[in-house]
């Protein structure tokens, strides 16, 4: 084998382990595999990529590109590029930590933070007029909720700013 198909072979070794990396991270967000690849391959390419370069770089169905891509401009991962002559959207990876986690806490944690306000509201007050023997135990335990739930809206802001820092 030759210096150079050594190189390439070097190269998409090292592209698939950049990959497998935010398929883990995705996976741990809950977030689906086609996430991590497309960021995957979008961070470790030199050029803006488009949803056809992607899908065909990672062997998966325009659908999973498509609703990837949505995923990821949803909370800031990747940015449009312009590419003058092409009218086709191409993309790049974001690459500030602080700005991927603050997109990603506003499109994913925080509304799930503000619902869970809601049902927590909703709870208590059906607790008003619940009729048990165990009352004082759910008492205590939706009191705990609520903590919890102050909790994680004064926490994510506050580790949001960490992670700029």
């Amino acid at each position: 084998m030759n210096e150079a198909s050594e190189k390439v072979q070097l190269l998409d070794e090292l592209e698939s382990e950049v990959i497998a990396l935010f398929v883990r991270m995705a996976d741990m967000l809950n977030l689906p595999r086609s996430v991590g690849e497309i960021y995957g391959v979008l961070f470790v390419s030199n050029e803006p990529l488009c949803l056809d370069d992607c899908r065909i770089k990672l062997n998966i169905s325009k659908g999973s590109t498509s609703q990837g891509l949505k995923i990821l401009r949803s909370f800031g991962a990747i940015r449009t590029v312009y590419i003058p002559g092409d009218r086709k959207d191409y993309y790049v990876a974001e690459t500030s930590l602080r700005k991927i986690a603050s997109g990603f806490a506003s499109e994913q944690i925080q509304p799930h933070v503000a619902s869970g306000a809601d049902r927590l509201s909703r709870v208590r007050d059906l607790l008003e007029n619940y009729e048990s023997e165990s009352k004082e135990d759910l008492v205590e335990k939706v009191a705990l909720l609520e903590n919890w739930q102050r909790r994680a809206g004064k926490t994510l802001p506050l580790l949001l700013k960490m992670i700029g820092s």
